[in-house]
């Protein structure tokens, strides 16, 4: 199981090289059979302007690895995967360390998903809430 584990962040860290998640230094870092984990550090780089974490690049962090959840529990070959709603309710600020998101899947049904992302600072205190919903279309 930690061969599987290991080639699946691989290969999400690998697919996020020159997009937002390589920008926003996000890393996966976690993976089970129904959750995805990675977290993002809290610099300069992602504060709003008086120095805590943006909600923003929260909920890219969020939209992220449900994203990536979805792709890896879904037959990537036959299908690609979008985002199509996010939701997110911010519940604690943070001027440092790292923030996580933790996917978990609510429904898998044959073409859309629901996750639920909570995104946690260091010391796993409730940041954000966020719920997202995602479609597998079919590749052509």
């Amino acid at each position: 199981m930690e061969d599987y584990k290991a080639k699946i962040l691989k290969v999400c860290n690998e697919m996020s090289k020159d997009t937002l998640m390589e920008t926003l230094d996000i890393e996966y870092v976690d993976v089970g059979e129904n959750y995805l984990v990675a977290r993002m550090p809290v610099t300069a780089k992602v504060y709003q302007p008086d120095g805590v974490l943006h909600g923003g690049a929260t909920v890219a962090l969020a939209e992220s690895v449900g994203s990536a959840a979805s792709y890896i529990f879904i037959d990537a070959k036959k299908y690609f995967v979008r985002g199509i709603e996010i939701a997110a309710n911010h519940v604690k600020s943070v001027r440092e360390g790292y923030v996580y998101a933790r996917a978990s899947i609510i429904h898998k049904g044959k073409t859309t998903q629901l996750w639920e992302i909570k995104v946690t600072d260091e010391s796993d205190q409730l940041v954000s809430n966020c719920k997202l919903t995602t479609i597998a279309l079919p590749r052509k």
